[in-house]
């Protein structure tokens, strides 16, 4: 296709390092012929047993903490904090099944619940007797004029506690009022605290029963980190919508709803539950509770996934389904190729390591393994790898065209210019979505651009293919129909489905569209403003090379360090080269880098650094500062080394014979000659581009 194309002219046109003939070849014949495998921190290959290094796995934890006694004086966490004392809450954490908020209590035998026995005795505490009295007729007259349907006449009635000094009490006392009473709010003036009515409590009670509101109002209030909420499960549709609508309305900046069918869903009776969850909030010194306090030990189970052909991020929505997760709660130290054999270290929140031994026979339908499955104590991070190892096999090899010289010259003389003098660190075509109609760097730069529809539009624009995908994507560009479009797309395509979800939800608006990229995780969001960072960056280390060449000039940036092998190190590293240094030859050309785009980066001080601010101009962003408010993008930037080497370099001649019928009773046997080249990459490098200057060829 035509814009296909275009990208490839536009690959084809970055420069090389070396100057050798090179060789022709096809790659990726099948995803049998590039295996990739990541080599972790330590060096090993993450698709070998680590049976000795398991740690114990650790048994199911139970869903609820013991009744603890109160100690009013050393209720806080964090010395002198003031913050709420979350201790009664109801709500499951995220690795129990979908269940109603309801169903989850934690009951004595007398049907009371333990933690309204222990709000009766902290509200006993800090009130007295007749405040307390007052308090309890104050509410109930509330909840009595709500059931006859007599409206509150005036202003909003209030109800004071009086002045409470103690700031840890106060926070106390705010929870266990709320808790008690979920119906009621409570409101800090001067150290008093004045009760009234929750007129969001009575809302919701138009759309859900009474019992599912008090849990709701419970579980907010609780905070518990990493817990959820889930209302019944609701076969209508339009319900569904209007209780999501309600809680990202009133609550959006705190939770986030999602959908799930029942275990047993069944298409021709879909009854389907909502689940709200906390958003995850990243603070240096975040306030606790008690209760996050006694408990705060999220599980993390790691693994080794082995996929075949899959788009990393198909693999996670599918991975996020079967376990009951969302995409977000995997982390992973690097993104892989789809068309390739591909084993990585990840890890996985809020699921033991039970219930992913549970799905191994499931995702096996989906071409996925996953194994070394143990618990740990965090996530992974991007970049959190060594490198990665590489076993490909460059099918039908020959010389380039008008090249007599013998082949096994060619390649031996390829292999060891690059190992010796390396290769240009492009980021890979793949990185971009080469092959497709719309590439990932024009998504980006939409996003950095705040043109939240256009990149919406973008993402589902359609290839020029007939196929279920393709005419859903089709359609929604016809008619913005979200809901229509839902009906057409393949369950399997995750990411779109979710993002038609939202769009169905809040509408194909710019308001519309910010919530619908909020459907994606926050690495998939920023996703793409990397893919257009690193499509700049290509065209710059080329325009880099072309104008200077391999000599280090006045004005380019180096790294100091020369143990750095990945893109995150501190621009305190960086150094800015002299005239006087250009004149030493002070500084070689591998010591290299190039700023990739955000708003913490130098530019170099010569012809390259005006080529950036030019290129930012051209592409509309001469002002802007590489931070996305609306979807929580902030991109720092960082440096990357302009010059790579592979290592452990092996390589094998191959013989293949190919029988060609070619008439009836006529066989033509024919040679070709395959290439097997193992080699191990640095973090962030690409296999692809490293082939690029050893065989000269694009692909």
């Amino acid at each position: 296709m035509e814009e296909d194309t275009d990208f490839r002219i536009r690959f084809s046109s970055l420069g090389f390092i070396t100057d050798h003939i090179g060789f022709r070849g096809t790659i990726k014949s099948s995803p049998s012929d590039f295996v990739v495998i990541e080599i972790d921190e330590q060096g090993q290959l993450v698709n070998k047993s680590t049976s000795g290094l398991i740690n114990k796995v650790l048994p199911e934890p139970n869903n609820f903490a013991k009744k603890t006694k109160l100690d009013f004086q050393n209720i806080s966490c964090q010395e002198g904090s003031n913050q709420e004392v979350n201790t009664f809450t109801k709500c499951s954490d995220d690795d129990q099944n979908h269940q109603s908020g309801s169903e989850k209590e934690d009951t004595i035998n007398d049907g009371t619940s333990k933690g309204e026995e222990e709000k009766v005795h902290v509200l006993g505490n800090l009130l007295d007797e007749k405040t307390n009295d007052l308090l309890t007729h104050f509410a109930f007259d509330i909840k009595e004029k709500w059931n006859s349907k007599t409206e509150l006449i005036g202003s909003s009635p209030e109800f004071s506690l009086g002045r409470i000094l103690d700031k840890n009490q106060r926070a106390i006392l705010h929870s266990a009022v709320r808790q008690k009473f979920p119906f009621l709010i409570t409101v800090g003036k001067n150290s008093e605290i004045v009760v009234k009515p929750n007129l969001e409590y009575k809302e919701l009670c138009h759309l859900v029963s009474e019992e599912e509101a008090l849990d709701f109002f419970k579980y907010l209030d609780a905070k518990k980190e990493n817990s959820k909420f889930t209302f019944k499960p609701d076969m209508n549709k339009d319900h569904r919508k209007a209780v999501h609508h309600f809680v990202n309305k009133k609550f959006g900046n705190l939770v986030e709803t999602k959908s799930f069918p029942e275990l047993n869903y069944n298409a021709a009776n879909p009854n389907i539950a909502i689940t709200v969850r906390f958003r995850e909030k990243k603070h240096k010194h975040r306030k606790r509770s008690l209760f996050e306090c006694q408990d705060q030990k999220v599980i993390y189970t790691a693994f080794t996934l082995r996929k075949e052909n899959l788009e990393m991020f198909e693999a996670l929505g599918f991975l996020a389904i079967k376990l009951g997760v969302i995409p977000s709660d995997f982390s992973y130290a690097g993104l892989k190729d789809k068309k390739a054999i591909t084993y990585q270290a990840m890890v996985v929140r809020k699921v033991s390591p039970e219930r992913l031994k549970n799905i191994e026979k499931e995702i096996e339908k989906k071409r996925m393994n996953v194994f070394n499955i143990r618990s740990v104590d965090d996530s992974l991070r991007l970049g959190q790898l060594k490198g990665n190892h590489f076993d490909i096999i460059i099918r039908n090899v020959r010389n380039q065209i008008n090249d007599s010289t013998n082949l096994r010259e060619r390649i031996l003389e390829a292999i060891e210019n690059v190992k010796n003098k390396g290769f240009v660190n492009y980021y890979g075509p793949q990185r971009f979505g080469m092959g497709r109609k719309v590439h990932t760097d024009q998504i980006g730069l939409a996003l950095l651009k705040s043109e939240m529809v256009k990149a919406v539009k973008l993402f589902l624009t359609p290839e020029d293919l007939d196929d279920p995908v393709n005419r859903a994507k089709k359609y929604f560009l016809q008619t913005e129909d979200a809901k229509g479009t839902l009906s057409l797309m393949p369950e399997f395509k995750v990411r779109e489905r979710a993002l038609l979800e939202s769009l169905h939800r809040f509408g194909m608006t710019e308001e519309g569209c910010i919530q619908a990229w909020f459907s994606f995780p926050h690495s998939m969001r920023i996703f793409y403003i990397h893919a257009y960072s690193s499509k700049i960056w290509n065209e710059a280390v080329s325009y880099r090379l072309s104008t200077y060449g391999s000599r280090v000039v006045e004005g380019d940036l180096v790294c100091l360090d020369e143990d750095i092998d990945d893109e995150h190190f501190p621009s305190s590293k960086v150094h800015l080269v002299t005239e006087e240094e250009e004149s030493a030859s002070t500084y070689a050309i591998h010591q290299v880098v190039l700023p990739v785009l955000g708003y913490n980066i130098q530019y170099p001080k010569n012809k390259v650094g005006q080529w950036y601010q030019d290129t930012l101009s051209r592409d509309g962003l001469q002002t802007c500062r590489f931070k996305v408010p609306t979807l929580k993008l902030n991109v720092p930037g960082c440096y990357r080394q302009i010059l790579k080497h592979p290592h452990n370099v092996s390589y094998q001649l191959m013989e293949e014979h190919d029988t060609d019928v070619k008439t009836e009773g006529s066989h033509i046997d024919e040679t070709t000659l395959s290439l097997q080249i193992s080699l191990d990459l640095d973090a962030s490098c690409y296999a692809t581009v490293c082939l690029r200057e050893i065989m000269k060829h694009d692909f």
